[in-house]
């Protein structure tokens, strides 16, 4: 128990330590240490009670064990005085008294006195050798026998409780873990609420975005049932985290280093970062361990200062070719110098789809490289910059098996209808996204059953760095079909048939389902 109120009282106050703190900050801390002090006592409780039935329970059982070995030994005829018993032993005259009860945890204090007994045909005192006489019996008290030599169990003592260490560690560990439970809940409780509350005063002093991106036209989105919107809401937008826990990052103290193959190193403050001409810009990301046909891909509006323009005042060295991030949970990316320099919207993002970037999305700062893999590129939480060179420098992910370079492949996916799916037999609707950031979408084709290809109808973009809807009308007889899919990027590229799964660089072929027409 000591040890549980000490892990609430250090952690109530490293939460007092924070400079937001309020006297609301210790109760996660304090809660989960009165949460294991309950288990705790619990366990211990049930433990004891546990070992104390079961000694009761054998009590119980000796002392029914006695009663039937008194009966028995009372409904046995007396033995002639002198015959030897089982041990060789005289046999003890008989008291016809009821056998005294033992009970766990006493000892007899010897021969039982009886109370007065009713008359009858038994004669107290030694059996005399050889058949007994009948005769009167004098009415009045009779003398209690000598009691039996022999009782029908040894009484013993009640054992004191015996000491179980193994329960009792097994206790214990069971209320630290509790305790542990309970105090990591609190912590992730209490570095959510702060999280939150960065946010939102971040959220009143966020400027406008000197470059906003055009407004998105009406025909970007198809707006068919079961069809991806072309803008991913925040909460839907796909996550592969680095982090078993989402890092909390106060944006008062964030800072991003840039050193290495630059003239001026650079350490920028989030103030400093805002002060920057912001530019908005729509862009997809993709997760090189998407699936073809997987989910791991979202389009969103994101807000930032370009990365190029930071680099090029910190002076960057043009023997330098990449980009070593770090994020706040000590992960690396490596991008690409070129492709950051080459014109494109690559951001210090701060917003996403109108709103300051959620914390699973990087609070308070990402980074958004559009038509690179996200493994190469989009670092969350990111801190430091160092510029470098391939062959001096690796990411978490190269050594690991995966390209060090990723540029995202040209892709396709069916959403509708799903794979499985039972559909009406005749025009049957066909739709879904397809992405080659960077390079756009120049069109979309679907086939069924391996026969010949159609071209499918494509959704407006608002430029080459976002996905592509599109949708196609198919004829369907009765029975099974597969329908399959393919794309063309604006390079005049189509994707190709061959499988191939994402690692090292990108999963290929094309996405098809398989549908029952009725």
């Amino acid at each position: 128990m000591a040890g549980l109120a000490a892990f609430g009282l250090v952690g109530a106050a490293a939460a007092l330590s924070r400079p937001d703190a309020g006297a609301a900050h210790v109760l996660p801390s304090l809660a989960g240490a009165a949460a294991g002090a309950y288990a705790l006592s619990r366990l211990w409780r049930r433990a004891t009670r546990s070992d104390e039935d079961e000694y009761v329970t054998a009590s119980r059982a000796a002392d029914r064990a006695s009663y039937r070995a008194a009966e028995v030994q009372s409904r046995t005829p007396a033995q002639p005085a002198g015959e030897a018993g089982p041990a060789g032993s005289p046999v003890s005259p008989v008291s016809p008294a009821k056998p005294a009860v033992m009970r766990a945890g006493t000892v007899s204090p010897g021969p039982v006195s009886p109370g007065p007994v009713s008359p009858g045909p038994v004669s107290p005192g030694p059996v005399s050798p050889g058949p007994v006489s009948p005769g009167p019996v004098s009415p009045g008290p009779v003398s209690p026998a000598p009691a039996p030599s022999s009782a029908p169990f040894s009484a013993r003592p009640a054992e004191p409780y015996a000491f179980d260490r193994r329960r009792l560690l097994n206790g214990v560990a069971a209320g630290v873990v509790v305790a542990g439970a309970g105090g990591l809940g609190g912590w992730l409780l209490s570095g959510r609420k702060n999280g939150e509350l960065a946010r939102r005063g971040v959220a009143k002093i966020l400027p406008r975005a000197a470059r906003p991106a055009a407004p998105i036209p009406a025909g970007a989105d198809l707006r068919i049932s079961g069809l991806t919107p072309f803008v991913t809401p925040n909460a839907d937008f796909y996550r592969v985290d680095t982090a078993l826990v989402v890092p909390t990052v106060d944006p008062a103290r964030w800072t991003l280093k840039i050193h290495g193959l630059v003239d001026r190193p650079v350490e920028l403050t989030f103030a400093d970062l805002l002060k920057r001409p912001l530019t908005e810009a729509d862009v997809t990301l993709t997760c090189v361990s998407n699936e073809v046909g997987g989910s791991y891909a979202g389009n969103a509006r994101w807000l930032g200062a370009r990365l190029a323009d930071v680099l090029r005042d910190a002076g960057i060295r043009r023997e330098a070719d990449m980009l070593l991030s770090v994020s706040e949970d000590g992960w690396t990316c490596g991008t690409p110098v070129d492709v950051v320099m080459d014109g494109r919207d690559a951001l210090l993002a701060v917003a996403m789809n109108g709103e300051v970037l959620p914390e699973e999305h990087g609070f308070p700062v990402r980074q958004v490289v559009p038509g690179l893999y996200g493994y190469v590129s989009a670092t969350k939480w990111v801190t430091e910059i160092r510029v470098t060179r391939f062959d001096r420098d690796e990411a978490y992910w190269t050594p690991r098996g995966w390209a060090a370079k990723g540029p995202i492949k040209t892709q396709s996916r069916i959403d509708l209808p799903r794979g499985g799916d039972k559909v009406r037999a005749g025009r049957t609707t066909v739709a879904g996204v397809a992405w080659a950031q960077h390079r756009g979408i120049d069109a979309v084709e679907v086939r069924v059953d391996g026969a010949g290809w159609q071209q499918a109808k494509l959704a407006d973009v608002t430029g080459p760095d976002t996905w592509r809807q599109w949708s196609a009308e198919v004829d369907l007889t009765p029975g099974r079909h597969t329908i399959s899919v393919r794309a063309t990027d604006a390079t005049g590229y189509t994707q190709t048939a061959d499988e191939a799964p994402p690692a090292p660089d990108g999963a290929t072929g094309y996405h098809s389902i398989t549908v029952t027409a009725r």
